[in-house]
């Protein structure tokens, strides 16, 4: 498994709408077991295909405690939402170090096929539920931070501009 490289907002590739994956094969099995490894290596709780600038709808997740339920979504689309809103923090491998209250759906239904390309569906609340809303934002485009005031977002790219600029010139 190679480790990924992810992309930093406010990099212009994050605003890419994924295309649909044509065919569950060996290569989109190794995309998802080398984002997986990229996801547990930057100890986060999920991944868009999007943010490793491949533009296909492949996310991946593991929500558990123990960091043992990998979960892999190809084409998801989601079947059913809550009316019940919940606002909680969120942050972002693409936006290193931020966290900000977000507004999602309390509960979500996400049909999606797994990695041998069969269909299933999931029942999804609390951190999963969110996870899934904020990784298939991803597939469209939209990093979290479009969520925020025009201000905030503003001062979040004035830090990762800085911050990147910092990291190149540590190097």
């Amino acid at each position: 498994m190679a480790l990924l490289t992810i992309l930093r907002y406010p990099d212009p590739r994050l605003h890419t709408v994924a295309k649909p994956v044509a065919q569950v094969d060996d290569r989109i099995r190794q995309l998802a077991d080398d984002m997986l490894a990229t996801m547990y290596e930057a100890d986060g709780v999920g991944l868009a295909a999007t943010q490793v600038d491949v533009h296909e709808r492949v996310i991946v997740m593991d929500t558990s405690s123990e960091r043992d339920q990998p979960l892999v979504l190809i084409n998801p689309e989601l079947t059913a939402v809550s009316e019940e809103m919940h606002v909680g923090d969120e942050g972002c491998l693409s936006v290193p170090t931020i966290y900000e209250p977000v507004q999602r759906h309390a509960r979500v239904t996400v049909r999606a096929l797994d990695r041998n390309g069969q269909t299933f569906s999931l029942d999804t609340e609390g951190l999963a539920a969110v996870c899934v809303q904020h990784e298939m934002d991803h597939l469209m485009g939209k990093v979290f931070v479009e969520y925020l005031s025009t201000l905030k977002r503003n001062r979040i790219k004035t830090k990762m501009i800085k911050k990147t600029r910092d990291e190149q010139g540590s190097r």
